[in-house]
C-alpha cells in the first residue's frame, strides 16, 4: 500500500532553545485566553476576502493559499481565527514579501527556520493566523490531510471538538492548549495514515 513521505507522518516539535526564540515581537493579547465556539458560516467568507487581498498584495508571488485549521472545517467548534497557508518561493527572503504584507496590516509574529522555513503573521483584529511556508514544507500537506479527514469523518470531528472544549477549560494560556491537543491530534493522524493516500482515478486522462 502506498504511504505517505515519513516528512508529512512524523509531527515535528521544536527544541526548547528553538521555540524560545521564535517570537518576533510580543504575543498577541488573544493568545492568553482559550474561547471555543460554535462553528459559524462566516468563518470561511471571512477568509475568501483575505485571500482575495493578499493575491492583490503579492500577485505573482503566491503560489498557494489554503483555509486550513479548524475554521475550515463546517460543524467544528472552533477559537475564532481564521487560520491561512501561504505559500511562496522562499520564505527566508523576506523582503520579498515582509514589507507588503506590513503595509497590509499584518505584523510578523514568529520566525522558525528551523520548522520548514514557517513564518506567521497575524492582522490587527488578531482573527488571521497567516502561515508562511516555501512549496516543499510537508506541513501544508499535514495541515490540508486532516481538514479534509475532518470534514468527512464526523466521528473524528466530534472527537476533536469534544476534546477541544474541555481542554480550553483544563488549561491555561494558547500555548498549553496547543499542546495538550497532540494526542488527540496524533490519534486522528493515525487513522489518517492508516487510511492511505486516495487512490488514483482509473481510466483516461
Amino acid at each position: 500500500m502506498t504511504e505517505y513521505p515519513r516528512e508529512v507522518r512524523q509531527r515535528f516539535d521544536g527544541t526548547p532553545d528553538q521555540n524560545a526564540t521564535a517570537l518576533v515581537r510580543e504575543p498577541p493579547k488573544g493568545w492568553r485566553t482559550v474561547v471555543i465556539e460554535d462553528y459559524d458560516p462566516a468563518w470561511p467568507q471571512r477568509y475568501a476576502a483575505v485571500r482575495s487581498a493578499l493575491y492583490e498584495v503579492l500577485g505573482d508571488a503566491v503560489l498557494g493559499i489554503e483555509h486550513v485549521g479548524s475554521t475550515s472545517v463546517p460543524g467544528l467548534a472552533a477559537k475564532p481565527i481564521v487560520d491561512i497557508d501561504l505559500v511562496i518561493a522562499d520564505t527566508a527572503d523576506e523582503s520579498r514579501y515582509v514589507p507588503a504584507l506590513e503595509a497590509a496590516g499584518y505584523w510578523l509574529i514568529l520566525r522558525e527556520p528551523w520548522w520548514h522555513g514557517h513564518r506567521m503573521f497575524v492582522d490587527a483584529d488578531e482573527d488571521i493566523h497567516l502561515h508562511v511556508w516555501p512549496p516543499d514544507a510537508p506541513e501544508t500537506v499535514r495541515h490540508r490531510l486532516f481538514r479534509d479527514w475532518l470534514r468527512t469523518h464526523p466521528e473524528d470531528r466530534e472527537l476533536y471538538a469534544s476534546t477541544k472544549r474541555r481542554l480550553a477549560g483544563e488549561t491555561g494560556e494558547g500555548c498549553d492548549y496547543t499542546m495538550a491537543k497532540s494526542d488527540v491530534i496524533d490519534e486522528i493522524f493515525g487513522r489518517v495514515f492508516t487510511a492511505g493516500p486516495p487512490a488514483a482515478p482509473s481510466g483516461p486522462r
